[in-house]
C-alpha cells in the first residue's frame, strides 16, 4: 500500500520518449516476406468464383492462400464460453462486410505482395446491405447474416439476454411519472498508434515463433493453434510493447493468415496493416440503440425500469453476445431499481465486425443511465445528486442478475462529487452512508429485494 497515491516514475517511459521501445515492427529477421490481403470491395456479396492462378504464376510470389488452405475456416474467437463461431477466417461463399478478407500473398516486397492481389480474380453476386439496426427486424430487411439478422444462440437457444426481476406492471401501475428516452452512441475507431502487425518465424524443429502485437497472448495463440488444428506446443508467441490497442487487439486481425503463409512458403513472413486498413477492415467499439422507460414517483424513488438494447455486432458475432451480457448486468447503472424488464439483442450488420472497447458493454449503458437519471430527477423537480443518493445501491441491494452487493461505493462517490463541486446537501444526505437499509432508506417496495451481504 505504500506505493499507493504516489508519483512513480513509469519503467518504461524513458525507452517510449527516445525512440528505444522495441515493437513488432522492429524485429528484423533476413529473408522475410511481405503479406498483402485482398479485402472484399463489396458490403455484401455472394463470392461466385475465386481464381489464384495469376497470383501464384507472378514472379516473387511465395505463397497464395484462401479458404481452403485453412483446417478450421470457421472458429469462434469465444467458442469455449459457449458461443458458436459464424465468421470464416478467409471468405469463402459470402463477404458480409467492406475489407474482409478474401485471400493473402505473401512475396518478395510489397508492391509485389500488392500486384499480386489485384491479380486474384474473384466473382461477385451483390447483395443489398443492411447498415440500420433498427431495420433488422423488418420482414423484408436485407440478409446481414447467414441465418437471420440477430444471434439466436443465448442459453436455452434464446435469441436474446433477457433480465426479468420483481413486478415490472406493478411498477409502472404505480408510477407517478414515467420517463422515457432513447440514446444511440455510435461506432468508434480504437486509433492504436501501433496498427495491426504480426512478423512469423519458421523455426528448424517445425515450430513457428509468432510476433504479436496482440493483447491476448495466450487467447491469440489458442486461436491460431484452432484455426490450423495444432497443439499449442507447437507454435511460440511473443509479445512484449503493445502500441496501445483499448481493446482492439484482441481480436487475432493478422496472426493466424500471417502464420498460414509462412507455412505455405516455408520463409519468415510480415503482415503490416496500412493506416489505411486499420481505418476501415479493423474492428471498431460498437454503435448502440437503447430505450429506456422509468417509473418514478413523485418524492424520487425509482420503482421499475423496462429497456430494450440493440447492439450493433457488425458482420459476425465476434465477442458481442459476451458484451450485452455485461450491458444486461449493468444496466440499471449504481442505482438500485427492484423492478426489471430487459431485453438486449446482438444484431447483424454489413459493418465491420465490432469488438471490445474500454469497459466493454458497461461504457454504453453507464452514459445512458447517468443522462436518463438526471432527466428523471428533472421531470419531479428534484436535485439531481440527492436523486442518486435516494436510489443509489446500498449494502445488501441486488443487482439486475440478483447479486448480492457486499460493498457498493455508489454513495460515497456521489457525496465526494458534491463536496468536490461546492453542492450544498440537505443534512440528511450528508449524513448518508452505504449502510443496509432502514427506516425511511427501505420503503415498502425495496423490501423484496434485499439480500445478506454475509452470505457472499
Amino acid at each position: 500500500m505504500k506505493v499507493v497515491g504516489q508519483r512513480l516514475p513509469r519503467y518504461d517511459a524513458g525507452a517510449h520518449v527516445t525512440a528505444g521501445t522495441r515493437y513488432v515492427d522492429d524485429v528484423r529477421i533476413p529473408g522475410t516476406l511481405w503479406a498483402k490481403a485482398l479485402r472484399s470491395p463489396h458490403h455484401n456479396a455472394e463470392i461466385l468464383s475465386i481464381d489464384t492462378s495469376k497470383a501464384e504464376a507472378m514472379e516473387g510470389v511465395f505463397a497464395v492462400v484462401t479458404h481452403a488452405d485453412v483446417h478450421k475456416n470457421v472458429h469462434g474467437h469465444i467458442e469455449g464460453l459457449g458461443v458458436p463461431g459464424d465468421e470464416p477466417l478467409l471468405a469463402a461463399t459470402h463477404v458480409r462486410y467492406l475489407g474482409q478478407p478474401i485471400a493473402a500473398v505473401a512475396a518478395v516486397d510489397e508492391a509485389t505482395a500488392l500486384r499480386a492481389t489485384e491479380a486474384i480474380e474473384v466473382t461477385y453476386r451483390e447483395l443489398e446491405p443492411l447498415f440500420d439496426i433498427r431495420r433488422a427486424f423488418e420482414p423484408n430487411a436485407p440478409q446481414a447474416h447467414d441465418n437471420q439478422n440477430w444471434y439466436p444462440d443465448f442459453e436455452g437457444q434464446m435469441d436474446r439476454r433477457q433480465i426479468r426481476k420483481g413486478d415490472v406492471d406493478w411498477a409502472f401501475e404505480q408510477a407517478d411519472h414515467i420517463v422515457t428516452g432513447v440514446y444511440r452512441p455510435y461506432p468508434m475507431e480504437h486509433v492504436p498508434m501501433e496498427t495491426q502487425v504480426t512478423q512469423v518465424v519458421p523455426e528448424a524443429d517445425g515450430r513457428y515463433t509468432v510476433y504479436s502485437a496482440t493483447q491476448a497472448m495466450y487467447f491469440s495463440m489458442g486461436v491460431v493453434a484452432a484455426h490450423l488444428d495444432w497443439p499449442l506446443n507447437r507454435l511460440k508467441f511473443i509479445g512484449g510493447t503493445t502500441g496501445s490497442g483499448f481493446g482492439g487487439k484482441v481480436d487475432t486481425a493478422s496472426e493466424t493468415i500471417t502464420v498460414l503463409l509462412a507455412v505455405k512458403a516455408q520463409r519468415p513472413v510480415r503482415w503490416r496493416w496500412t493506416r489505411e486498413e486499420e481505418f476501415l477492415c479493423s474492428s471498431t467499439r460498437a454503435g448502440w440503440h437503447m430505450e429506456v422507460a422509468d417509473a418514478i414517483t413523485k418524492d424520487g424513488w425509482i420503482l421499475g425500469r423496462k429497456m430494450l438494447t440493440l447492439h450493433d455486432a457488425g458482420a459476425y458475432s465476434r465477442f458481442s453476445p459476451y458484451g450485452v451480457t455485461k450491458h444486461s448486468f449493468h444496466h440499471t447503472g449504481a442505482y438500485t431499481i427492484p423492478n426489471l424488464e430487459f431485453n438486449g439483442y446482438v444484431v447483424y450488420t454489413n459493418r465491420v465486425p465490432s469488438t471490445a472497447m474500454r469497459g466493454f458493454g458497461v461504457t454504453s449503458v453507464s452514459f445512458a443511465t447517468e443522462i436518463h437519471i438526471e432527466r428523471c430527477a428533472r421531470a419531479i423537480g428534484m436535485d439531481p445528486l440527492e436523486f442518486r443518493l435516494k436510489n443509489a445501491n446500498r449494502l445488501g441491494d441486488t443487482s439486475p442478475n440478483g447479486v448480492v452487493y457486499t460493498d457498493p461505493s455508489t454513495v460515497p462517490v456521489v457525496k465526494a462529487i458534491a463536496e468536490a463541486t461546492g453542492h450544498e446537501l440537505p443534512a440528511d444526505y450528508r449524513t448518508m452512508t452505504a449502510a443496509m437499509r432502514s427506516g425511511d432508506d427501505l420503503p415498502e417496495h425495496l423490501v423484496g429485494q434485499l439480500g445478506n451481504p454475509e452470505d457472499h
